[in-house]
């Protein structure tokens, strides 16, 4: 037979230290030890490990919050470097066109004058299907 916590009077909710945090989430960390198994030697559920579990991942990513502003390396290339292919749908009179190497390795060149939630909304859709 298991221990167990028996608590008495009105139902509380446990406070839990951001080092007892720490400690869960690193006894999940070990080799062969399951979520559930942790979560159950604290007295936890296991969903509340992965919350934990997830919130320390963000806080050891550089840049933490997704809506922290994010800066890409740019390089300004000559004109004629970025020329587009015969059959695109580029206006050819734009004076300047931005080029964006996307993680799957497509390139995508668009006129400076194209708005920059389309372009985002583009290179996210040719990310994706690239993957």
């Amino acid at each position: 037979m298991s221990n167990g916590e028996v608590l008495f009077g009105p139902e509380r909710r446990r406070r839990w230290t951001a080092a007892e945090k720490s400690r869960v989430v690193e006894a999940t960390l070990t080799p062969g030890v399951s979520v559930a198994e942790v979560a159950r030697e604290h007295g936890l559920h296991p969903n509340q490990v992965h919350v934990w579990r997830r919130q320390a991942r963000v806080d050891a990513a550089p840049g933490t919050p997704a809506s922290t502003p994010r800066f890409a390396a740019v390089e300004i290339a000559p004109l004629n470097a970025a020329a587009p292919a015969e059959n695109s749908a580029i206006d050819e009179g734009a004076p300047f066109l931005i080029e964006i190497v996307l993680r799957n390795g497509r390139v995508l060149r668009v006129p400076e004058s194209v708005a920059p939630s389309y372009v985002a909304r583009l290179a996210n859709a040719l990310d994706e299907r690239g993957r």
